[in-house]
């Protein structure tokens, strides 16, 4: 299987433990990845909000390239995969599309329209397959309690991430936590926003939000929690010591990113994993499997 790697931004500078993570696990599952250097930002759902017929032509000239490979593109941010989802779907329109390479075309570049954006999350569930994950489990996290944590541009708006073909997306998460050995803790805040998107105009509801989820997950048993957006991830792990502090309570709920925890159940070592470089310290987590220690 080999993809167009479409890693994001975050990936390599707020999170840059994510990007080697995703790149040893693909390695392993036999996953053939094909960078694409020259491709740029999203937008993050920030810059579509000023100017949409401009976030949408830098994810057509990104599906563009893709198309030139002649492969699909695998992300590993849940932001990422909601964007382009959505600028796909208006894409569809050919007279929209057809004024978006207008501007591709002074890069000698154009869209036609058959690029489809993957996270991994969904390549693992509908092209890999769970029997083969399950393969390569060498250190199953057994006795481990994961809440899974989707954020909010992986499931939604439904329609442009075709949930109604692909019913398996719903709780593909799940399905990962339960293939690794480890239990699914569930919570009601697993697809609602970390609070990211606000956080430079809103601070303080940004934090609440941050608390408000890690404490409810934390209160239901979860030794931890299991993202596929490093956005989330920047928001639940490096504000939560903010957020407990706003919320006058303790915390202390590790933020993995999924390659992370499937690394380790894969038996890679945490220093593989990235882990040392978490704020909220994963030595209990590590401790708990018999994966040694991270500081």
């Amino acid at each position: 299987m080999k993809y167009a790697f479409f890693p994001g931004c975050v990936s390599r500078g707020g999170c840059p433990e994510l990007y080697p993570a995703a790149k040893l696990i693909c390695e392993k599952l036999g996953i053939e990845l094909q960078e694409m250097p020259a491709a740029s930002c999203t937008g993050a759902g920030v810059l579509q909000e000023k100017n949409e017929l401009l976030g949408d032509t830098l994810n057509a000239r990104t599906f563009a390239m893709a198309e030139a490979l002649d492969l699909p593109i695998l992300t590993i941010c849940s932001t990422c995969q909601g964007v382009m989802s959505q600028a796909n779907h208006r894409l569809k329109n050919l007279e929209y599309r057809a004024k978006v390479n207008t501007f591709l075309a002074e890069e000698g570049l154009e869209y036609k329209g058959n690029a489809r954006p993957k996270h991994l999350l969904w390549v693992l569930i509908e092209d890999v397959g769970l029997d083969k994950l399950l393969s390569l489990v060498t250190r199953p996290l057994a006795g481990m309690r994961l809440a899974p944590f989707y954020g909010c541009y992986i499931v939604r708006p439904t329609e442009a991430l075709e949930f109604e073909d692909h019913p398996e997306r719903q709780d593909a998460l799940e399905k990962i936590i339960e293939t690794i050995g480890a239990t699914v803790v569930d919570f009601a805040g697993k697809t609602r926003c970390c609070g990211f998107p606000i956080l430079t105009i809103n601070e303080r509801n940004s934090m609440a939000m941050v608390g408000k989820h890690t404490s409810e997950a934390k209160d239901l048993g979860a030794d931890a929690m299991i993202t596929p957006c490093p956005l989330c991830h920047l928001n639940l792990d490096s504000f939560q010591p903010k957020a407990a502090a706003q919320a006058g309570r303790p915390i202390g709920l590790p933020i993995l990113h999924m390659p992370q925890a499937i690394g380790l159940a894969m038996g890679l070592s945490p220093d593989a994993m990235g882990l040392k470089r978490h704020i909220v310290s994963t030595k209990p987590l590590l401790t708990k499997i018999g994966a040694g220690a991270a500081s």
